[in-house]
């Protein structure tokens, strides 16, 4: 629906501080980010392509990138030991990026992307100007896509600024540059599957034109939304300042009952999860002890994500969901004290500074 994609292109305009007004005629509208994900992949990319991808990072990129195509993704291994000239654990810097390179090159892969998850899925962390800026020029060093997936942007709380891609003026190679939102994150929609891209490229926009039709939007869920996104007024003055205020609380809640049970985390400036580390429940510093653990804590009723189903590339991190009613993060603490069999209120370690 064309008055759909207005609506989406002026919603984006406005809350991601576009450099210009957004084109409705370059937005796709899908069934959801993992079908834009897959056609996107397709069209932008040839079979046993490369993406580069930091890791710890939501893995259902790999089924989706690779369900058409064949793509590959090639890691960009991130770690928390904070290394030489480094501010904070599992940093993303260009140099690493410059590494994965020369290693999908020497595996024979042809890398065609980057794909950059801002903010971070499942860190929380999100990229500077600065580092933003420096993506856009290795990506035309490189002569690489820019995949910006920006889906948790309405859920930053901290006073750390979120910068959208969209709002970069004068960026090198603008058809190079692919964004992708949805509403399944930050308006609590995943049923509802809608997926969002916006490309200047008119190939890219073309070809996802025609795959469309097999991930259609239905039209009455597209003018439904429609109205969601026009009532700029309930969302500013209602639903964005409860919605912050409630994750902000449910995440002081989830801090500080970790912190207690000597469980330290990343600081998330993403008010839905957040990075924590049990590496030193861990029997032995293995996903093979990580699964065990995991598995300990399925059985008493606690579900947090493995790291390893993050492509982490340390055992005993686990991404922990923070936004729940207070009652049950409660009851989470509670439960995790139980099986790790601690006593709270030692001086077991600070949530990490991110």
């Amino acid at each position: 629906m064309k008055g759909f994609r207005q609506e989406v292109a002026s919603f984006l305009t406005d809350y991601c501080h576009g450099s210009e007004p957004l084109n409705p005629d370059n937005v796709i509208i899908m069934n959801g980010c993992n079908a834009i994900f897959s056609a996107l992949s397709a069209v932008i990319c040839n079979p046993g392509d490369g993406f580069l991808l930091p890791a710890p990072y939501y893995t259902g990129i790999d089924t989706y990138t690779s369900l058409y195509s064949g793509v590959k993704p090639v890691h960009v291994p991130l770690y928390s030991k904070v290394a030489e000239g480094e501010s904070y654990p599992f940093e993303l810097t260009i140099p690493k990026l410059e590494d994965a390179m020369e290693n999908g090159k020497k595996q024979g892969i042809r890398i065609t992307a980057l794909i950059v998850i801002n903010p971070q899925n499942p860190l929380g962390f999100i990229y500077s100007d600065k580092l933003l800026k420096e993506f856009l020029e290795f990506g035309q060093r490189h002569s690489l896509h820019l995949v910006f997936d920006e889906i948790y942007m309405s859920s930053v709380l901290d006073a750390v600024p979120f910068t959208s891609i969209l709002s970069f003026h004068n960026v090198p190679d603008p058809e190079m540059i692919h964004f992708i939102w949805g509403l399944s994150k930050d308006f609590a929609m995943n049923g509802m599957r809608v997926g969002v891209l916006y490309s200047k490229n008119q190939h890219v926009i073309k070809s996802m034109s025609q795959l469309a039709c097999l991930h259609q939007c239905p039209g009455p869920t597209q003018y439904m939304l429609s109205q969601f996104l026009k009532d700029r007024d309930w969302l500013d003055k209602v639903f964005f300042p409860v919605n912050k205020r409630r994750l902000k609380k449910s995440q002081k809640i989830l801090i500080s009952g970790l912190k207690k049970l000597g469980i330290p985390v990343l600081r998330s400036s993403v008010g839905l999860y957040m990075w924590a580390d049990f590496r030193k429940f861990l029997k032995s510093q293995t996903f093979e002890a990580e699964m065990d653990l995991w598995l300990q804590l399925i059985a008493n009723k606690v579900y947090i994500a493995p790291g390893k189903s993050f492509e982490c590339y340390e055992p005993g991190w686990f991404r922990v969901t923070s936004s729940l009613p207070s009652d049950s993060l409660q009851t989470c603490i509670q439960r995790l004290q139980n099986i790790l069999k601690v006593t709270p209120g030692h001086n077991y370690g600070i949530p990490y500074k991110g």
